[in-house]
């Protein structure tokens, strides 16, 4: 099994992307590599990469994307930043930069090469992944892709019905940024039937686990 304060000094320390990038061009500033990973916590947060707020605070979804995320979870920020109770490993550590028209670009895919496989190794304890966006569930649930995400989302019962080989609830969300207010209008019943399950399940494993 991996040592997690092995790999907490390693991803800190890594500068892969931005001094030997496998994937050009180099990250354009200084990296600041953003994660929470836990041998107790058994509910992963699985997202894209951070944004300028979060590079800036090194704090995971520090921001209004974050705020309607713990909406959905039924969490208060300080359960939500307690890694007795999650991790928080989105497939891009650093802030990506933005790509031309002023958005922020891919998460690096060094990330997911060099580190996601050895991290989740070293959490054999998580019961619950939460998958937030296309590129986690790219790496999360390869297999499960429908046509796209709302397909994908729109199959939560059968996700939370079958856990994983390892034993995990695997389930697909849509990002929670707030340019996704369309999406949650288009789709009702995201808000009236699967966050309702969502917040029994994460505070079933929070209130046992305390």
């Amino acid at each position: 099994m991996e040592n997690l304060d092995e790999l907490r000094r390693s991803i800190q320390a890594c500068r892969i992307c931005r001094d030997a990038p496998l994937f050009p061009p180099p990250l354009p500033h200084e990296p600041n590599p953003v994660c929470i990973i836990s041998n107790t916590a058994r509910i992963a947060i699985c997202g894209q990469a951070p944004g300028i707020r979060v590079h800036n605070t090194s704090l995971p979804f520090n921001d209004p994307s974050g705020d309607r995320l713990r909406q959905w979870l039924g969490t208060s920020r300080e359960e939500f930043y307690d890694p007795a109770l999650f991790a928080i490993v989105p497939m891009g550590f650093c802030f990506p930069g933005y790509d031309q028209h002023g958005g922020d670009l891919p998460p690096r895919r060094e990330c997911r090469q060099n580190w996601h496989d050895h991290i989740f190794a070293a959490m054999p304890q998580l019961e619950f992944v939460l998958v937030v966006g296309q590129y986690a569930l790219a790496y999360h649930l390869p297999d499960w892709r429908k046509k796209n995400l709302t397909e994908t989302v729109q199959n939560w019962r059968g996700f939370v019905a079958t856990p994983n080989e390892a034993g995990r609830i695997v389930l697909p969300l849509p990002h929670p940024s707030w340019r996704n207010s369309g999406w949650l209008k288009r789709n009702p019943w995201f808000d009236a039937k699967l966050v309702p399950i969502l917040r029994q399940k994460v505070r079933q494993l929070i209130d046992n686990g305390k």
